[in-house]
């Protein structure tokens, strides 16, 4: 049998919108606190929250850090040319629109009835200037000329984990040749103890770029509980103390690793190229809960 395209009120919530798309059962749950925010659950697991009266506000611990890097990528308001690899409901997206008028932006989103469903709920600005491309991440970064982004953010997750050939130097390859000279880029990685995928995709990013940093919850980053971490790459100094200054002030407290302490958290694992490149590990069922 065929998936449903077609939208159902959900009886559980007044107002939520159930669809089946390619990644599952998307669910998106109206914000009770926020008048026109929404939040995306795919197979139950949160994805992303969009306000639409207010872009710039990020709800999502991880979504929040990455903001950070995006605020910290140019001068405030200075437009971007930014791609990001994976949709979910476009809020990235939106926050570089808000923040920084006239920026130009690539989307690349796999699931199709995922973006048809995020396009008709939650309608993207008119003049927001973001193209959404409905193919696989590294298919589309190919698409994307040399030297043209400022930003690249990968963010791309099937069935609650990051697919293997999205994890090897071979796909930061393309991330350098599309990226301007200097340009940054910023993933969200997920992991759990011993942390082993986390400790291998930083020495995959050290192989190919200069500068490194790793914004995360401390208790994830002592192996103690399954979560996000947000690495930040590039071939400039980054900006580690304003980066760090930030996350530490987020209501959910991160740390900054950089330099040797990065270095050394990666206890001697080697680069992961596309014939050893696994998915990343599938979180527990409790992260959910």
């Amino acid at each position: 049998m065929g998936k449903s395209r077609n939208p159902r009120r959900a009886s559980a919530a007044a107002d939520a919108v159930v669809e089946t798309v390619d990644g599952g059962l998307a669910q998106l749950i109206p914000d009770r606190d926020r008048a026109r925010a929404w939040t995306l659950l795919i197979d139950g697991a949160p994805q992303s929250h969009v306000d639409l009266d207010d872009p710039a506000y990020l709800s999502f611990e991880y979504q929040r850090r990455l903001g950070h890097v995006i605020d910290l990528a140019a001068p405030p308001g200075k437009p971007l040319t930014a791609v990001h690899l994976g949709g979910g409901a476009f809020t990235l997206a939106r926050y570089v629109a808000a923040t920084r008028p006239r920026s130009t932006q690539q989307v690349v989103e796999k699931d199709a009835p995922l973006v048809q469903l995020v396009r008709r709920e939650l309608p993207l600005a008119p003049n927001a200037r973001i193209r959404v491309r409905s193919t696989d991440a590294r298919e589309g970064l190919a698409k994307v000329p040399d030297g043209w982004a400022d930003l690249i953010v990968a963010d791309v997750f099937s069935g609650a984990r990051t697919p293997a050939h999205l994890t090897s130097t071979e796909f930061l390859d393309e991330v350098r040749r599309a990226l301007k000279p200097g340009g940054l880029y910023a993933a969200n990685l997920a992991d759990g103890p011993p942390l082993a995928h986390l400790r291998g995709q930083i020495a995959t990013a050290a192989a190919r770029f200069a500068e490194l940093a790793l914004v995360a919850d401390p208790a994830v980053l002592r192996g103690k509980r399954f979560g996000n971490a947000v690495l930040v790459a590039s071939d400039l100094p980054l900006p580690v103390a304003e980066l760090t200054r930030r996350a530490a002030s987020d209501p959910h407290p991160a740390r900054v690793e950089h330099g040797r302490t990065l270095t050394d958290f990666t206890g001697g694992a080697l680069p992961v190229t596309d014939a050893a490149a696994v998915a990343s590990p599938a979180p527990p069922a409790s992260v959910f809960r």
